[in-house]
């Protein structure tokens, strides 16, 4: 239970960063908010991916359509955050 905790902290914040990343300029918003964006992120990509469109990466590796749609969805997140504060984004 805590490693999934502590995993979901780690990959939050690689996909939030990811998500800053991909957007150009500065993002006026904390690291925790960018680790609570991109574990929201990472889990609305697991339910578009695996729930709707059944996708399972049965070949094995690493699940690069994950990364990259959950980056996506924190760069949209990160967006709206700063839309929905008044920070400049």
């Amino acid at each position: 239970m805590i490693g999934t905790i502590i995993g979901a902290i780690v990959a939050g914040l690689i996909i939030g960063a990811l998500g800053r990343l991909i957007l150009p300029g500065k993002q006026n918003i904390s690291i925790v908010m960018t680790i609570v964006i991109g574990i929201i992120a990472s889990l609305v990509a697991t339910l578009i991916l695996g729930g709707i469109f059944g996708y399972g990466n049965d070949n094995g590796g690493v699940r690069w359509w994950y990364w990259i749609v959950s980056a996506i969805l924190a760069a949209v997140g990160i967006v709206g955050y700063g839309r929905i504060s008044k920070k400049s984004v």
